[in-house]
Formats: structure tokens, C-alpha cells, sequence
């Protein structure tokens, strides 16, 4: 690993003046599906054991990058297709970190880590303390062990400047098998998001931006559940929401924008994030693979003109930054 940057000023502050600046929220997810790699950026098998397969997955999202770098304000790298690569993906993330920091990007680490005692403290210390080993600018967490196992990580971030995203109401079809059960008369998403407004003041009032006003102690929420969104929104007015749904999980950019409220420069309170809509965009050719079942994989017409795959890029990344840009300037709206 490379030697830790110098801390960071405050991530909400940051989010909020760059998302404002750029107009429009967009997150740009990292999840590098191997069997949809496109054939430019393929080599030897793809198969995860195989050392190239790493090198591969750092060529695709080193060129995203590229293509991101001054067009949205913050990159959200899943973690999970690192680890099945092995220590050699864990360096790969590590290198793309670093690489979309230097781009002046910010990271934000899917990594939904959640645990009690010493182990919390030393999820917090990788990724958030001042002397992280691989240090990102935000990470995702998940409260459901206790209130107790988010302290931790609030102490590491309040103390470098960073921000937490805290899983409340999430996206996925089944999120209201559990999150959406009934507690005494109260969903269970709404008494986290409750817990969360009522945790302790030394722990909130450091994420707190002195210059916004936004709080980096921020929640998950999907764009698939608006009025849910509503709901947060209530309990925490001034957190940030990282909201997931919108682009190939069907939501739309203004149900995305359920939970955030009006500022100096439109609707803000957060980022939307989309992975599959950017990174493998619809208007490139379709094939099919193996790799666990049948899967839609975008591919380069002729396989090597990188002309036409940096176009497909950016076209994707032109559509959501115009219907998200539009949404903000729109205001709020009936979903």
C-alpha cells in the first residue's frame, strides 16, 4: 500500500459545494462485472484466479476515470468484485482510490461494513482514521448489529474529516422483508433513521459541515422508495442520502430526488449513483456469457475502437447528468 494522503477538510462541506458547482448529484458506481468488461480492456481468461484478470479490471476503470475526472463530484467503488479477485483486486482498489483522488474525484468505499467492538474500530482504522491504510473519503455501513457499532466508525470520521453512509431503506426488491416490519407501530427503516437523529452530540456535532451545514453522518436510501425517502428525510433534515435505484434499477431521476430539499442552486441533499447505466451503456452492441449463468454483456462494435467506446461512455454520461441537472433545476415534483 502507499503511504496515506494528508487528511481531508470537512466531506460534507466538499460534497455539497461540488455537487452545487457541477449541478446535478451524480455518484458514478465502480462495479466491474468481469463477464461485461468490454473486449478492449479484456485479458487472458477473466477468470478470477488469473493475474491478468486484476490488470484488466484496472485498465476498464482506470479509463472510466479518465472520463469522469470534472464531470461529477464523487466515484462509489463496490468492493465485493475487488475482494473475489483476491489480494490482487484489494491492490487494484487501493491503486484506483488513489488514482481517482489525484483525478480530484472523491471516493466513496461500498463496503456496507458493520461489527461490534475492536473489530468496528478496525474497520474504521483501514478506511477512515487519519492514518488509514487505504483511505477513502466515505464509507457505506450497516447499523443493524446496534447503535453502539456505528460509534466507532462516526469517532474515525468526525476526527478526519470523512463521511459514513448508513444503510436505512435500501433499494433491492426484498429490503422490505425485514426493513419496512412494523415495531410498534413504526417501520423499521423509520426507527433507525430515528436512532440516527437521536445518537449522541459529541459523535454528530464533528460531521457536522461548518460551511453547508450538511451533516457527513448520511443514509442510504433508494430511489425505488420515494415516499420512504420522505420519511428519512423527516427524521434527519440535514443528512446526506446516497440514493441507489436510478438508471438500470428502473427509478427515475425524480423519484431519485425524493428526499432532497431546496438550496442555492436547486434541489441537494445528497448523491444519486449509477453503475450499470454509465460504465456498460446500452447503445453498444449485446452479447451473452457463461460466467454463473446468462448475462447481458456491453461490447465494443469490432472490439477495439476505443474512439467509439469512450463516445458510449460519455453519452451515458451525458443522458443522467442532463436528467438529473434537469430534476435539481425542476424542484420537487409528485412521484
Amino acid at each position: 500500500m502507499s503511504p496515506p494522503p494528508t487528511p481531508f477538510s470537512h466531506f460534507a462541506d466538499r460534497l455539497i459545494e461540488r455537487t452545487r458547482a457541477l449541478g446535478h448529484p451524480l455518484c458514478v458506481g465502480l462495479d466491474p462485472h468481469l463477464g461485461m468488461i468490454p473486449p478492449l480492456f479484456r485479458r487472458g481468461t477473466m477468470k478470477r484466479a488469473d493475474e491478468q484478470t486484476a490488470l484488466a479490471v484496472e485498465d476498464f476503470l482506470g479509463a472510466v476515470i479518465d472520463r469522469l475526472a470534472g464531470r461529477v463530484a464523487i466515484v462509489k467503488p463496490q468492493i465485493a468484485f475487488f475482494e473475489e479477485l483476491g489480494w490482487r483486486g484489494l491492490r487494484v482498489l487501493d491503486a484506483l482510490c488513489r488514482r481517482a483522488r489525484e483525478a480530484d474525484l472523491m471516493v466513496l468505499l461500498d463496503a456496507k461494513r458493520g461489527d461490534i467492538g475492536s473489530t468496528a474500530e478496525g474497520y474504521a482504522a483501514a478506511y477512515l482514521a487519519r492514518d488509514a491504510s487505504m483511505p477513502v473519503d466515505a464509507l457505506t455501513i450497516n447499523p443493524y448489529l446496534g447503535f453502539d457499532t456505528i460509534e466507532p466508525f462516526a469517532r474515525a470520521a468526525g476526527a478526519a474529516g470523512r463521511g459514513l453512509f448508513v444503510l436505512v431503506k435500501t433499494s433491492n426488491p426484498g429490503s422490505g422483508d425485514l426493513q419496512d416490519r412494523e415495531i410498534e407501530g413504526e417501520p423499521l427503516f423509520g426507527r433507525v433513521a430515528d436512532g440516527l437523529a437521536r445518537m449522541p452530540e459529541a459523535l454528530r456535532e464533528p460531521l457536522a459541515g461548518p460551511r453547508t451545514g450538511w451533516s457527513a453522518l448520511g443514509v442510504v436510501c433508494g430511489a425505488t422508495w420515494p415516499e420512504q425517502a420522505h420519511r428519512v428525510r423527516q427524521a434527519l433534515p440535514r443528512a446526506l442520502f446516497l440514493v441507489p435505484g436510478y438508471g438500470a434499477q428502473g427509478a427515475s431521476a425524480e423519484a431519485a430526488l425524493q428526499g432532497f430539499v431546496p438550496g442555492p442552486k436547486g434541489l441537494e441533499g445528497g448523491i444519486v449513483n449509477s453503475s450499470r447505466g454509465i460504465l456498460f451503456p446500452e447503445t453498444v452492441d449485446r452479447a451473452e456469457t457463461g460466467r454463473g449463468g446468462t448475462a447481458s454483456v456491453g461490447r465494443i462494435a469490432g472490439g477495439s475502437d476505443v474512439g467509439q467506446w469512450e463516445r458510449g461512455i460519455d453519452d451515458a454520461l451525458d443522458r443522467a447528468i442532463e436528467e438529473l441537472g434537469d430534476a435539481v433545476r425542476r424542484g420537487p415534483a409528485d412521484v
